[in-house]
């Protein structure tokens, strides 16, 4: 696959284009009634919040109410993830993230005909406890953003899915040395998922500075 350089700025303006253009073009009540899901997906070195961050900045100027919600935040309590140990791959790999509760609380408030009404957080890591975080009210024709790791293995409904790969190597350097030990699950992810595959649009971002890009789904080139 071809990718071409781009900023981040630039990438985020462009995916906000896709989107409007994809609400535009849908000529049914799905189209503008209903919410659009995106999921950014990538592993924590990867920092899937700073392009959520700059997609919603870019959506809102044109109208669009957004809503940003960390995958983290969603974290099951510490006696379920460290069942079998603190850094047991498996578990991180299929038992750390409340898969049930972004669906409950998440997708389902914002399937069509669904109330808007979204649960942005669940648990607080930090103090193991419930947030307790209010919900939040996303309108209809809104945006939702999902980021965080190992978002494409679960068929989560999302309309536009980008994937951000680091290489092993990259991945390596720019994971902290207390989390090194999920650098084998994210290898697994990247065998069993195929996530660079899955995602409608593909960013490498070795480099932070310098990320290279697929393009928006149906179109050539990033301009």
């Amino acid at each position: 696959m071809k990718l071409e350089a781009i900023t981040w700025q630039r990438m985020a303006e462009r995916l906000a284009g896709h989107l409007d253009d994809v609400r535009a073009g849908t000529s049914d009540d799905i189209g503008t009634g209903s919410w659009q899901r995106v999921g950014i997906d990538g592993a924590p070195a990867a920092d899937t919040g700073l392009l959520a961050g700059l997609l919603a900045d870019a959506l809102r100027p044109r109208g669009r109410s957004v809503l940003v919600v960390a995958a983290g935040g969603f974290l099951r309590p510490a006696s379920l993830r460290f069942e079998f140990g603190r850094q047991d791959v498996d578990a991180y790999l299929g038992g750390w993230y409340d898969t049930g509760a972004l669906w409950r609380e998440v997708f389902g408030p914002t399937d069509p005909g669904g109330t808007g009404r979204v649960l942005p957080d669940l648990w607080d890591p930090v103090t193991d406890r419930a947030t307790r975080s209010p919900y939040a009210e996303l309108p209809a024709g809104g945006v939702l953003i999902v980021h965080g790791p190992l978002l494409l293995g679960h068929w989560f409904p999302f309309d536009l899915s980008v994937h951000i790969s680091l290489s092993a190597g990259a991945l390596a350097r720019r994971t902290e040395e207390g989390e090194r030990w999920t650098l084998p699950a994210f290898a697994r992810y990247a065998r069993e998922t195929e996530p660079a595959s899955a995602a409608d649009v593909l960013v490498r971002a070795d480099d932070v500075r310098h990320p290279a890009w697929s393009g928006c789904p149906g179109r050539a080139g990033t301009g």
